[in-house]
């Protein structure tokens, strides 16, 4: 019966190691992912911002050419 003990303890031992292990690689992982996420957005905000300008004066100009099609035929 001590030898079985002994065995669970080394399987129990072994599963927590394996657990914090794969823990650390995870949390590893997400700083990884966090710090190419800053990076990305760093350098997409400025496409980000010339689109949204872009869609700004586009409403600018379609507001200004009067009503539509739709609006005439009512």
């Amino acid at each position: 019966m001590h030898t079985w003990l002994v065995v669970w303890f080394v399987i129990g031992i072994v599963s927590a190691l394996a657990l914090v292990v794969c823990l650390v690689g995870l949390g590893r992982h997400v700083l990884i992912l966090g710090r190419t996420l800053k990076r990305f957005q760093e350098e997409a905000q400025p496409f980000a911002e010339e689109i949204s300008r872009g869609g700004a004066e586009a409403g600018e100009r379609a507001s200004n050419l009067g009503p539509t099609r739709a609006a005439r035929r009512s």
